[in-house]
Order: structure tokens, then sequence, then C-alpha cells
């Protein structure tokens, strides 16, 4: 079933904020905290707490971060620099889930592309300083790991608000939000707030921005689970609260014929006997009809969309065939409503034989009847004459019967 995150920001959001809406949601400390304890020469751990503000209930938690003395040099309570190169080392060698690697790896790539042009470097020369520091890598792998373990497929969310002011950074005295925030956000919806505070934190606009697919709440879909994410502040008139919401795609009746599921995908990389080859075994394996239109790709190459239609509950059969049988990626895929004619067989005499013509019916009129190919195929070969002449002739012993 495919599921959407939602965010709504009432008083900011930050790492430890949306870890805390997604332990809110019901993942288990223990559960995130056996991931976290994978990235090896560190000891980072979760601790989920209960937490009311403003008159709601939720959870907000600390972040324990300690780095190996084998692995670190500095003073104590000192957090050590890391570059892009490191924190993707530690992250790629880790034995997480690769998704969670990958979506891991993609907010950290984009937080440095962010640091990079605002201090006018390059992504690899960056040092994170507090956005590298240790609860920033549980904040960003620990929040991935949430979403791997409540099958979480897209995420979206509101405009977020933003503070007024100076902050202090590692570099001095900047504007509120953080030049770093102020980029990551280009593009993104944002809303003004009576609060001289930050927050909106890097790590969160990170995340946020990164793991963001879908622009608009989904309507339509249904509400599995809130819940409420509180930062670490006392903000004036607002509670510091992230609040995220699981929605679910509505399930289909997989009994309604009028239900269909819709697979397409583009290729470019495989050759026509492999595509038709692939067709001949969707339309075997249960489709309702598979079909391919030529289409011009990226750059103009040739390519071809590939369309399935199939019952609902035949989606697994299709997308493993599509994917051990073509060169794809990746599969889009909606559920639609289909209108029908109502449909009956019957067997006409004709010059040729018997031929069986399939009536479709409309409100119980007769619209359309089609003789059935493989009927005139074989007829036309007995009587070697044209398949179209035995067609033609069926069509009209068929208006015959229907009157």
């Amino acid at each position: 079933m495919k599921r959407v995150l939602w965010f709504d920001s009432v008083g900011g959001a930050s790492g430890d904020m949306i870890l805390s809406a997604l332990i809110d949601l019901g993942v288990r400390p223990a559960d995130l905290n056996q991931s976290l304890a994978s990235l090896h020469g560190f000891a980072l751990s979760v601790e989920a707490h209960q937490h009311s503000e403003h008159g709601l209930h939720g959870t907000r938690v600390t972040v324990h971060t300690h780095e190996d003395a084998h692995h670190d040099h500095t003073a104590p309570g000192h957090h050590h620099h890391r570059n892009l190169s490191d924190i993707s080392h530690l992250i790629g060698h880790s034995p997480l889930p690769t998704g969670v690697k990958r979506q891991s790896l993609a907010v950290f790539e984009r937080l440095a592309e962010a640091e990079a042009r605002v201090h006018g470097t390059t992504p690899d020369h960056v040092h994170f300083h507090e956005v590298g520091a240790l609860d920033a890598i549980a904040d960003i792998v620990g929040a991935c790991q949430c979403l791997h373990l409540l099958h979480v497929d897209q995420v979206g969310f509101s405009p977020l608000p933003q503070g007024h002011g100076t902050i202090q950074c590692a570099h001095g005295t900047f504007p509120n939000p953080a030049p770093g925030t102020m980029e990551l956000l280009k593009g993104f919806a944002v809303c003004h707030v009576d609060e001289p505070f930050e927050l909106v934190t890097p790590t969160g606009a990170a995340l946020l921005t990164t793991l963001n697919s879908v622009a608009t709440w989904p309507d339509g879909w249904i509400i599995k689970a809130v819940g409420h994410g509180f930062g670490q502040r006392k903000l004036n008139g607002r509670p510091n609260l992230l609040r995220a919401t699981l929605l679910e795609a509505p399930s289909a009746k997989l009994e309604d014929p009028d239900i269909c599921m819709v697979l397409e995908t583009n290729i470019d990389d495989t050759t026509p006997e492999l595509v038709g080859a692939l067709v001949q075994k969707l339309l075997v394996a249960g489709a309702y009809d598979a079909f391919t239109a030529s289409i011009q790709m990226k750059k103009q190459r040739p390519g071809t969309l590939l369309t399935v239609l199939c019952a609902p509950d035949l989606k697994a059969v299709m997308l493993d065939l599509i994917f051990s049988e073509s060169t794809t990626f990746g599969v889009r895929e909606h559920l639609t409503r289909r209108t029908m004619l109502e449909r009956e067989i019957i067997e006409a005499e004709t010059q040729y034989g018997m031929i069986r013509i399939k009536i479709g019916r409309w409100h119980g009129t007769p619209v359309t009847a089609s003789p059935e190919y493989e009927d005139c195929a074989k007829a036309a070969a007995t009587h070697n004459v044209s398949v179209r002449i035995v067609y033609e002739s069926a069509q009209v012993a068929g208006r015959n019967l229907l009157g």
C-alpha cells in the first residue's frame, strides 16, 4: 500500500524535531538505536520523552552522541569536523539498508552543496562544523531509517515558518534564518512569524527538501497516524512543534471490475524484439492489455513507452515480469476506473463455417460486433481465402443475427 508522509510545521523543523515526530508516529526507539549502533566507531542513540505543550501531547527526543577515543583525537566535548567524503565513507560502509544509505547521503550532499554556494567553495571542501557533528549524523541517518521502518514512499511538507533577528553560527553572527538554510529553501514556500529564533535549522531544511517528492496534500487519501514532534525551544506564541501525518492510498476493491491498475515505463536501451516478447508474457500472465508507443526521450533519443493494464491484485506479477524482462529502472503506477460494454459471445454461420463474434451492449442495446480473429484466420486458411474476406462475411452474419 502506497504511503505519503506529510509534515506541517507550527514552530519549526530541525533534525531532532523530525525524529521526534517519526517516533511519535510509532517507530520504536530501540529499533532506531539498533540501526544507529551500526555506524561503527560511534555511540549514537536517541532517548524519547513524552512531552506536552500548548495543550498538545507528543514526543521530544534527546540525541546522545559519543565518538570512540580511537576515532576522536580532539578535546572532550568537541565534535571533530568532517567533510563530505568522511561522511560518505561512514554511511556507505555501514550495514544500513541500501535505501537508507542512499537517502542519507543525498541529504548530506545537498547540505554540502548549499554550504559551498554560501561560502564560495566546493562541496568536497566544506567542513560541516555543527551541521556535520555527530548529532546531525544521528538526525539524518535516524530520520531516513524511520522512513524505512514506516514504509514511507513519498514525503511532502507545508510552508515552513521563518523567524527574525540574528543567530550565532560557527562563522559569526548571521541573519536569521542562516544563509545555508535560505539556500536550501530556495524554490519552497515559507512564511514569516514573529519569533526571534532559528526555527528551521540547516539539518531540518536539508532533510525535508531532499526527501520532498509531493507538492500538495494528496486528496482522498486515508490518515493512518499522526505524530507530534517537539523541539527544545520555548517560543513566544506557539509550540515548538512539527506534525507528521502518515497517509495511505485508498484501497481499491479488488473484486470491482471497474478498477484497473495502470503500469507505465519508458525504455530506450533494449531491442524491439525483447519488448515484444515482454508484451506477450504480460498478456499470458493475465494483463487486460499491454501495448507500446514510440516516444522521444531526453536528448531526443528514440524510446518505447510500455503501458500495462491489469487487475490491482496482479500488480506484483506484472512488476516481476517488467523488471526481469526489460532494462527499466522504474515503473509509474496509478489506479483508474474503466467503463466497459456488456459483453457476449455468439456464433454466426458463414459460408466459411461457424465464426465466434463478440457483441458489445450499452444499456442492453447492441452497439458493436467484432469477429474473433483466430476463428477468421483458421477459416481463411481452410478455404484458401484472405482473412479480410472471412472477417467481413462474419461481420455481416453478426449484424443479421442482431437484427
